[in-house]
């Protein structure tokens, strides 16, 4: 029923602005068409600065509105030089846009059809042409350098001290990968996959992998670099850390990686954003199949103690996939045997 009643607003409301129109065409004939053209003109002059002022005032009342709903600082020091950069952006891009605004509705304001008044047309201006060329090319060309740098950095090679996590996206989770006691990732060979014990098809062979453990969880510590080595076993993914300000595609066959910092504990940043369920979060930010929507994994950020607490309770992938043997129940001693133990004891 109500979507019956929406359609017939919906035609109702065409229906008034056919009518509207026809009125306006007779109107034009009655006053004869260069007196209405200017008519509505002036009209249309008018409601060029009124949606001006409208529209500025939307704009600024929207980011007031909003501002408290955006992610906040930088969670990593990586990213403080990227929010730098993003700042820097909007605040050029705002400029160009109020200017290019205001002089837009301005002019129509003020250069409507007059009597007496012709526009002055020209096709071709050098000076101009170079002026809003040159200038963009010269500021876009400054933002992509500084935007180059930022990504050259998180993509370098990561610090020797940087602790190591393998991150594999699959439709439609992700699966983290943390080394043992001996700091490195066993070999993987994708032929070995298998989704009951050997989800990640780490070869056995290698004694690298006998320590190594899969979390649901990416567990970091704070203030300690971190260094991701990302892939996916099946479409392309994308780790996005939006607290942290990075992303990254997960491809398949071709390992990616990056590197940060985390500035604040997942316990700091619920008393800095005064929210207690507060928690930072890993999400696909490439569209890759129906479930894309719910591929997504909670980022623990910790102090070092609780990250090796954490880290002395976790089950190797190994021991799970190859389960110790159940000891062999003991047999109940024989009628002779128990005879025999009877007569021994008298």
């Amino acid at each position: 029923m109500s979507g019956f009643l929406a359609v017939l607003v919906v035609v109702l409301i065409f229906v008034v602005i056919f009518q509207i129109a026809k009125a306006s065409e007779y109107v034009s004939i009655l006053k004869g068409e260069k007196k209405s053209r200017e008519q509505s003109n002036r009209i249309n002059g008018f409601l060029m600065i009124v949606f001006l002022v409208l529209g500025l005032v939307a704009v600024w009342w929207c980011h007031d509105l909003l501002d408290d709903k955006m992610l906040g600082e930088s969670a990593s020091v990586q990213g403080e030089g990227i929010d730098q950069l993003i700042k820097v952006t909007f605040i050029i891009t705002m400029a160009v846009f109020v200017v290019t605004q205001i002089l837009l509705f301005w002019f129509s304001f003020k250069y409507q059809e007059k009597e007496g008044q012709k526009a002055f047309y020209f096709p071709h201006n050098n000076k101009l042409e170079v002026i809003w060329t040159v200038i963009p090319a010269i500021v876009l060309t400054i933002l992509v350098a500084f935007g180059i740098r930022h990504w050259l950095r998180i993509t370098s090679e990561a610090p020797k001290d940087a602790m190591v996590v393998e991150v594999i996206g699959k439709q439609f989770n992700w699966m983290m990968r943390y080394p043992g006691k001996d700091g490195q990732l066993g070999r993987r060979n994708f032929h070995l996959i298998n989704e009951s014990n050997n989800p990640l098809g780490q070869d056995w062979k290698d004694n690298l992998n006998q320590d190594d453990f899969i979390s649901s969880e990416l567990h970091v510590v704070v203030g300690k670099n971190v260094k991701l080595i990302i892939g996916s076993r099946d479409v392309v993914h994308d780790v996005g850390l939006p607290h942290f300000r990075l992303k990254m595609d997960a491809v398949p066959g071709i390992p990616t990686t990056l590197w940060f910092t985390p500035k604040y504990t997942t316990a700091e940043m619920r008393k800095r954003t005064g929210n207690p369920d507060f928690v930072y979060e890993l999400a696909c930010d490439q569209m890759c199949g129906k479930g894309h929507y719910s591929m997504k994994a909670n980022i623990i950020v910790e102090t070092q103690a609780e990250y090796d607490a954490w880290l002395a309770s976790q089950p190797t992938q190994y021991s799970q996939a190859h389960p110790a043997p159940a000891a062999p129940e003991a047999k109940p001693a024989s009628d002779s045997t128990k005879a025999v133990a009877a007569v021994t004891a008298h």
